[in-house]
Formats: structure tokens, C-alpha cells, sequence
């Protein structure tokens, strides 16, 4: 059976910005901040719109932080989910134009 995948893009209604190693992140919808970690980051970097989640997690996450696949794809998911709750960031089954 086929998987589907996921995909990741930056949503317009937000403010970011990074400084030295942190990147936060508000939402212009709700005012809700975030602060990302590292991994955070990693994903939210490579949030382009083409690439899949599964890719992000094996290139970025588990390649960086020596996490296994796993446990990346539990966390991972758990973030994606919370930001796009917020409308931090938008998710499809589909690639997303920019």
C-alpha cells in the first residue's frame, strides 16, 4: 500500500526571524511565539513546499542529530502538528506551490 506523504510550507501569516542560534517564530493569526530548537529549525529551514517530511527527517533531522528514524518521525510530527495548528505552518498530501 502506497504511503502518502507530507508536505511542509511556511505559512504567510507569520513573523520569524533568527538570531544567532534561535529562530522565533509568531503567528499573525493567534500572536501565539515559538521558539525552535535546533531540530525545529532543521525542519522549518527545509519547509520549502517540495520536499517531504520523510525526506526532511532522514537528510536533515537524523543526518544532524544522530536520532533514529523513529523517534525523529514522532517528534517531527508532533511539531509539524502544533505549528499548524497555529497556522505557523501549512501541510498537504501534496507538493505546495510558492
Amino acid at each position: 500500500m502506497p504511503t502518502t506523504e507530507t508536505y511542509l510550507a511556511k505559512s504567510v501569516d507569520i513573523a520569524a526571524r533568527t538570531m544567532g542560534d534561535e529562530t522565533i517564530i509568531m503567528s499573525t493569526l493567534d500572536s501565539t511565539i515559538f521558539m525552535l530548537n535546533p531540530t525545529g529549525r532543521a525542519i522549518w529551514e527545509a519547509a520549502d513546499g517540495n520536499t517531504p517530511l520523510s525526506r526532511i527527517i532522514e537528510e536533515k533531522v537524523c543526518a544532524e542529530f544522530d536520532v533514529p528514524v523513529e523517534q525523529a518521525s514522532a517528534d517531527a510530527q508532533h511539531f509539524v502538528d502544533e505549528l499548524a495548528e497555529h497556522g505557523i505552518l501549512v501541510v498537504s498530501d501534496q507538493p505546495i506551490p510558492q
